[in-house]
């Protein structure tokens, strides 16, 4: 048995470049609104943070930062992953927002969901997700 005390998945951090452009964009496409603004520092170097409110109970808090000493492109080893109930709302506020569409919006049956993936204005990738009727009672 293990000695650790419990432990839950409480945040993501998203690395940005422009971190007001970003967080307009997910403001904007996924009604994420803010909770508060870091400055600080990680390993020696600066940064900033907008951290903004769960979307439910037991969610897990979404965080964009970025590294004041870098101008370098954020890495794109994440894949982000948002549930709505209108996923080609979704899609469009995300291009309208300056997104691109990756994969357009595709019944996936076998799963039980409507699924399409775009990425935000830096290129990191977003799944969006749109439970169908038959998975419902799965998505709680």
């Amino acid at each position: 048995m293990s000695q650790h005390s419990k432990a839950h998945f409480g945040f993501t951090k998203l690395l940005v470049r422009d971190l007001e452009k970003s967080a307009r964009f997910y403001t904007d496409v996924c009604g994420l609104t803010e909770l508060a603004r870091v400055e600080a520092s990680i390993a020696g170097r600066p940064i900033r943070e907008i951290m903004f409110n769960t979307t439910g109970e037991g969610a897990a808090m979404f965080v964009l930062l970025n590294f004041m000493d870098d101008e370098g492109a954020p890495g794109k080893d994440v894949i982000l992953g948002f549930q709505t109930d209108d996923v080609a709302a979704f899609v469009q506020r995300a291009v309208d927002a300056g997104g691109k569409i990756v994969d357009p919006v595709r019944d996936d049956p076998e799963h039980g969901v409507m699924v399409g993936f775009v990425s935000d204005p830096e290129g990191h990738l977003i799944e969006v997700v749109q439970v169908t009727e038959q998975m419902a009672v799965f998505a709680h």
